[in-house]
């Protein structure tokens, strides 16, 4: 069975057919969040080291590291700061230190710069899952020695030079195209994740269906691992939220086995949760009946982060006291 092994320094995260659901957090992420921007080019990490926390405490297991942030304010006093080859590389190292003095849950390091991927290597304790490679020609050839080179798991993104293509039948020979590459370079099919691209509902009625046909596919033919962006299906929609309840279960039923997402919403964690129980992924409902606690906490009117936040407290004093005898 596919096993796709992750590590930190201390915690060992297993993505695989029989295994729970992998909640892999996607809030360390400057793009589009111009405040999270500003303060890490001011060197400051408050908000990095908050998300850290939330997102492990509300379920994610691993948490995706990434480097895109613009220097607006450097880049007007000195032009290499325009040039995400010189800023990505110091700010990924900076980033995955910072981010295991915080948390103990293994790291995505997420990167466009192959440079950032290497800095972001060199710095991670344990084993890492790298994102990403594509089929395009130029990003095999830099991204898959890095991944043979530090023995890495790596997630394989469904387009190539000709760019993301419509028809599912296309993005699965990426995949596989993908995957014979990497075999080459005696990289194993257990170490590659597939993004089969999930495309928006709102702009393709059938993206639903297409990506749950796809993800069998690559089970059955490939052997492979699953992830995506999970929040892609409901892009440009209202109510997102319910949107993206609905579609993780159905893609976990599919076969895919993990999500990159944000874990502090309430309603999809909820849905995996409950997907987990339902797949036998959960054994005795164990884990389900500990999410239930933090529902009642949330009814009685703390928010989400801080229900789970004071229940993974909760069980870090409970656990704590055991070692101690």
């Amino acid at each position: 069975m596919t096993r796709t092994v992750i590590e930190s320094k201390t915690k060992t995260v297993v993505i695989g057919f029989d295994e729970p659901f992998c909640v892999i957090g996607e809030r360390i992420n400057p793009t589009g969040r111009k405040k999270l921007a500003a303060e890490l080019e001011a060197g400051n990490f408050e908000t990095v080291i908050k998300d850290a926390l939330e997102q492990v405490a509300c379920g994610a297991t691993v948490l995706d590291v990434n480097s895109g942030a613009v220097f607006t304010n450097k880049m007007a006093a000195d032009p290499r700061y325009a040039d995400n080859n010189f800023v990505e590389p110091p700010l990924m190292k900076a980033l995955i230190e910072i981010i295991q003095q915080t948390v103990d849950v293994p790291l995505c390091i997420d990167s466009s710069v192959p440079g950032a991927l290497e800095s972001g290597l060199m710095a991670c304790e344990g084993r890492p899952l790298l994102n990403s490679v594509t089929g395009e020609e130029e990003r095999l050839e830099l991204v898959l020695p890095l991944v043979k080179k530090y023995n890495v798991p790596v997630v394989a993104i469904s387009n190539d030079d000709t760019g993301i293509s419509q028809d599912p039948d296309v993005r699965f020979a990426v995949a596989k195209k993908i995957v014979e590459r990497a075999a080459d370079f005696g990289i194993p099919a257990h170490d590659i994740v597939v993004d089969p691209l999930v495309m928006p509902v709102g702009a393709m009625g059938s993206a639903g269906q297409q990506v749950f046909a796809l993800v069998r596919r690559l089970r059955e033919e490939l052997g492979v691992n699953t992830t995506c962006g999970a929040s892609n299906i409901s892009f440009g929609l209202p109510h997102r939220h319910g949107i993206n309840a609905a579609f993780l279960p159905m893609a976990i039923g599919a076969g895919m086995t993990s999500a990159i997402m944000n874990p502090v919403r309430q309603m999809e964690m909820e849905a995996i949760r409950a997907a987990n129980f339902l797949m036998n992924h959960d054994a005795n409902g164990g884990e389900w009946i500990r999410f239930a606690k933090v529902l009642e906490a949330v009814e009685a009117g703390a928010t989400f982060a801080e229900a789970s936040a004071a229940a993974s407290q909760a069980t870090s004093g409970r656990r704590g006291g055991r070692r101690a005898r």
